[in-house]
């Protein structure tokens, strides 16, 4: 009876660890193309009887710069660093520090509540890289869960994979027209062709007119013949 015991609270007792260990601090979407701007999302659940008082967001050394959304009730402070080597981006002042971390403050996450944190940033162009964001959550009465560590741990760092940028659609070009065959115009309409019935009319019509000529002529030879006969008789 009591190993029996034993074995009910240990199962009890994973069932609920599991969901507590689902809800860790998250960042997104998880993964976003090479050099594309986009916007993220932290979100950040409360796994305590109090809630959390303060959350933290460190960010990887490629992400040099962020825009943040404000978020009413919590107040909002950016830590920058100087960086080693300042880094030259377009024709402006090279960059000579980087965002470090940002950090929020004087909201509260209640037990049974989750707070979303939302950031923009230029994503870097290295697909395949992983960008780590460990966070920082802090309950009331001082407890700190630090979400630092790898994928499989139990308290994994928020992380967005970097993928290859999408392919760039190619405009198909344009079909070249063929070229004006005999028959056929520039513009593209076909040319009326040549009637043969126009050649026949024309050649039927001179066929005529030469023989009316003809004829017209042996008419007056026929009068002029008739006219000297009758002046011979008389």
């Amino acid at each position: 009876m009591k190993l029996l015991r034993t074995l009910l609270v240990t199962v009890l007792a994973a069932l609920v660890a599991v969901p507590a260990a689902a809800a860790h601090v998250t960042i997104n979407p998880g993964e976003w193309e090479a050099g594309g701007f986009a916007r993220f999302t932290i979100r950040v659940p409360s796994e305590r009887d109090v809630p959390t008082t303060e959350v933290t967001i460190r960010f990887p050394e490629a992400v040099t710069s962020a825009r943040f959304m404000p978020v009413p009730g919590w107040e909002r402070s950016v830590e920058m660093e100087q960086l080693e080597e300042p880094i030259q981006q377009g024709e402006g002042d090279p960059i000579t520090e980087r965002l470090a971390s940002v950090t929020w403050t004087g909201g509260s996450i209640a037990a049974d509540e989750f707070m979303e944190f939302g950031v923009s940033f230029r994503v870097p162009e290295t697909p395949g890289e992983t960008l780590v964001f460990p966070a920082i959550q802090t309950y009331q009465g001082g407890e700190v869960v630090e979400w630092i560590g790898p994928e499989d741990s139990e308290a994994p760092a928020p992380t967005v994979l970097i993928t290859e940028p999408a392919a760039e659609e190619e405009e198909e070009p344009a079909e070249e027209e063929p070229a004006a065959e005999d028959g056929e115009d520039a513009g593209g309409g076909e040319a009326a062709p040549a009637s043969d019935t126009d050649d026949d009319d024309g050649s039927g019509t001179a066929t005529i007119a030469l023989v009316l000529a003809i004829l017209g002529l042996l008419a007056g030879l026929g009068a002029l013949g008739l006219g000297l006969s009758r002046r011979r008789t008389a």
